[in-house]
């Protein structure tokens, strides 16, 4: 999992407690029920308005995604279809039937499952690009929807500061009663903005990330398999799908296999220290 939605959104709500304190702010007058209803419920009634219902639904259901998604580096991707162009030079296409069993990923299970069945190349890539559209689609989805709440959070907040304040200017006999009054009126509108900033707009574009990084990796896996199918050369076709990658990506999932290795390495020696023992 990548915890950088987690950590975001931790560190800016905490830069605003911290701000809150440095101001000497109660917190207490910033969590009115009032506006907090209206810019949560109708921001998100006007976005179900602007969709339909089981697109919104949807939407809500992707929100842990954006907080447990996985990012697969490109290194690993490409590890494995090179090993897989290594087994089928050796032993035939069709020992990429008993691999296919093995893999957890359905897009390159039945991928892998194609080729076994000698599916022709041009039919294969139709329907892998074709699937991986439509995996891609939900992430999408979810992502426009959030945008869209992100962009009518701060007018339905300004819309509650202007009734609040049409309350206050019913209230101006009462002069003790105004300074109280105004603060509370701008409750809304902060409640707009930060919902906007701080929780619909990110959650769009994690999604969007994350859509863009399966998009990637599936191009890896969709071009890597009709390169093993056609009987590409290994390690050529590890070349080639390196220069599809941006090489900062390639360097991340260099560093995170070279942990891993380590890792291993660390656990194979205690082992061997165990059974000496």
């Amino acid at each position: 999992m990548d915890p950088a939605t987690i950590i975001g959104i931790l560190l800016a709500f905490g830069a605003l407690f911290g701000m809150i304190k440095l101001e000497g702010v109660h917190v207490e007058g910033l969590l009115l029920p009032a506006p907090m209803l209206l810019v949560f419920g109708a921001t998100i009634a006007v976005g179900i308005a602007g969709t339909t219902i089981k697109d919104a639904m949807l939407s809500f259901k992707k929100i842990p995604h954006a907080f447990t998604g996985k990012v697969i580096p490109p290194q690993s991707v490409i590890d494995d279809i090179v090993a897989l162009a290594e087994k089928a030079r050796s032993e035939g296409l069709l020992s990429l039937e008993a691999e296919a069993e093995k893999v957890e990923d359905p897009f390159m299970k039945g991928a892998l499952q194609n080729i076994a069945d000698g599916t022709d190349g041009e039919e294969l890539r139709i329907l892998l690009e074709d699937e991986m559209e439509s995996r891609l689609a939900a992430d999408r989805t979810a992502s426009k929807f959030f945008n869209s709440l992100g962009g009518y959070a701060p007018t339905v907040g300004i819309i509650g500061t202007v009734v609040s304040l049409t309350h206050v200017l019913e209230n101006l006999a009462s002069p003790d009663e105004l300074g109280p009054l105004i603060a509370a009126a701008f409750v809304a509108t902060l409640w707009g903005l930060l919902s906007a900033n701080f929780l619909w707009l990110p959650f769009a574009g994690r999604l969007k990330k994350l859509a863009d990084l399966d998009e990637a990796r599936m191009t890896l896996l969709i071009e890597g398999v009709l390169a093993v199918q056609a009987g590409s050369q290994p390690r050529l076709l590890g070349e080639r799908l390196k220069a599809m990658v941006p090489v900062h990506s390639l360097e991340a999932g260099a560093g995170k296999a070279g942990k891993a290795g380590k890792a291993a390495k660390a656990k194979a020696g205690a082992d061997d220290q165990g059974l000496a023992a």
